[in-house]
């Protein structure tokens, strides 16, 4: 069945089937896709799904936020690469905290080149959950990151050889308190190591390749001290305050850094625990010692192809939207 939605402001119906399949491309936690889309006559709304946030892993949302955020920056970028202006106003109401943004394309605007590389590189995105090639990442890199972390509000930092060292011992001690609760094990196993097939979770073909545990990303840090190979770019994306809307931002600017990366034929992964566990949380703000509030942890490289995960099909992501078959 060939799903079709209604015209919103100045896109027409194929136009906005077309951005709202690219959107459903972000990254979010163990794939869970937890966003909902609304389509009126003026504007697209995000919606967080409550029904899929992963309770242990994530009680508070923040992960499930992030997640909406990275779908919004990507939505954002489809619209503007199709010759629209993305009029974009983030947490619009006070009484449906479900509501993170309404995005009105009601002016046409050319599109910029470097918004147009950002969204074609949205299909060729991969999480890289395999160690990377001893490659050393450009210098040049990290100020390229930074910029597009900046233009979404948010700021990123690169942790230096002692500041990893330091994120190695951290990550194992906040990975073995993750192993040690049998909820913990349980959700994680109802949402990765999925046979092939299925439409949302983590896939075992998509872990191919990668030890069953992250010890294998401490080696790489610790591999590095020895001189005998590159270790990954490991940077934090933070923000200066820990609100909704913080966090809303911060994922935009995951997506974007993300993006840009692919488009330099770069990899990237998350580093989870650390962000994960609270009390690792404030043990990492403490390590970085800047003030800001860390979001994501990303080693970033170069890597080996990988097969795309699946997605949810658009009419289970849609809220009261017209749909014609």
């Amino acid at each position: 069945m060939t799903i079709q939605v209604t015209g919103v402001g100045r896109l027409n119906s194929e136009q906005v089937n077309s951005v709202l399949r690219s959107a459903t491309l972000a990254p979010s936690t163990h794939n869970t896709q937890p966003w909902l889309f609304r389509c009126t006559g003026t504007g697209i709304e995000l919606h967080a799904d409550p029904r899929r946030i992963l309770p242990v892993t994530d009680p508070d949302g923040r992960e499930l936020v992030l997640s909406c955020g990275a779908a919004l920056f990507t939505l954002r970028t489809a619209i503007h690469a199709s010759g629209f202006h993305p009029a974009t106003t983030l947490v619009p109401s006070r009484t449906d905290p479900d509501l993170l943004a309404v995005v009105r394309p009601l002016a046409e605007r050319t599109p910029d080149p470097k918004v147009s590389r950002l969204a074609h590189a949205i299909p060729r995105r991969r999480t890289n959950r395999r160690p990377f090639l001893s490659c050393a990442t450009p210098e040049a890199t990290l100020a390229v990151l930074r910029h597009a972390t900046e233009l979404e509000h948010a700021w990123l930092s690169r942790l230096d050889a002692e500041q990893c060292r330091r994120l190695r011992d951290l990550t194992e001690r906040a990975r073995r308190t993750q192993l040690a609760d049998p909820a913990f094990l349980a959700e994680l196993g109802r949402w990765t190591g999925l046979a092939a097939g299925t439409r949302d979770g983590v896939p075992a073909y998509a872990t191919e390749g990668a030890p069953a545990d992250e010890g294998w990303i401490l080696d790489e840090f610790g591999e590095a001290d020895s001189g005998t190979r590159h270790a990954p770019l490991v940077v934090m994306i933070g923000s200066l305050t820990d609100e909704r809307i913080d966090r809303l931002q911060a994922g935009q600017a995951l997506q974007r850094v993300l993006l840009t990366a692919t488009g330099a034929g770069l990899d990237a992964s998350f580093i989870s625990p650390p962000t994960m566990v609270r009390e690792a949380r404030a043990e990492l703000r403490r390590l970085l010692g800047c003030g800001v509030w860390p979001q994501v942890l990303l080693r970033v490289g170069y890597g080996s192809p990988l097969p795309w995960t699946p997605r949810r099909p658009l009419e289970d992501v849609l809220l009261d939207t017209l749909i014609s078959a």
